[in-house]
């Protein structure tokens, strides 16, 4: 299921101009978190909610070498790690971003639209890596990142197309999970029974 390994797109915590102590020496400067390791809600299908969670660890290792800011995942480049005016690596709450929005004017205006609060989120874009689904928990669990493409300001974050991916997601894991565990049962009833067989205590 080729959706498993594509490109995803997630929500980010809200992100602030309005921090004491900078990571970058910058009069535009923003902050905030692309993931948290505690779980929260991904989808919702039939049967309740399906849950998400990044574990500590999973961003070791992660090809993070050219992460750049956009918004809406498109158009100019507003910031880039690079560069030295994106900062994207993990610490004791998740996976930390801090940026640099002095370098161009489309930059300069995305920090007035941050610092007066009009743009409030972010979405990151990334490719899984090692994950699977806890079923007792319903819950995805993502024990490895393989790669951060971006980490964009969003107008409307909880937009229909990354919904329906979260969706695609989701629902295509449980499914492509649950074939795994059924294969597996009736693998292991038939190794019992030509066991059995074998010991004759059946026909």
């Amino acid at each position: 299921m080729p959706i498993l390994q594509e490109r995803q797109y997630r929500e980010l915590a809200p992100m602030t101009a309005e921090v004491e102590r900078k990571r970058i020496d910058s009069s535009y400067y923003v902050e905030g978190y692309a993931a948290k390791y505690e779980p929260y809600i991904l989808w919702e299908n039939d049967n309740g909610p399906v849950y998400e969670e990044f574990q500590r660890g999973c961003f070791n290792g992660t090809d993070m070498k050219d992460v750049i800011m956009q918004y809406d995942h498109a158009g100019k480049v507003l910031a880039r790690k690079s560069s030295g005016t994106l900062i994207v690596e993990p610490d004791d709450v998740g996976l930390f971003m801090a940026a640099d929005l002095s370098k161009s004017n489309a930059a300069r205006d995305m920090y007035e639209e941050i610092s007066n609060k009009l743009v409030t989120k972010m979405s990151w874009g990334f490719i899984p890596g090692d994950y699977y689904f806890d079923e007792a928990r319903r819950t995805i669990v993502h024990t490895w990142v393989k790669k951060i493409f971006d980490v964009s300001a969003v107008s409307l974050p909880a937009n229909d197309n990354t919904n329906i991916q979260a969706r695609s997601f989701a629902d295509g894991l449980i499914k492509q999970m649950t074939e795994e565990l059924r294969a597996k049962e009736l693998h292991k009833k038939a190794l019992i029974k030509a066991t059995l067989i074998k010991i004759g205590g059946i026909n």
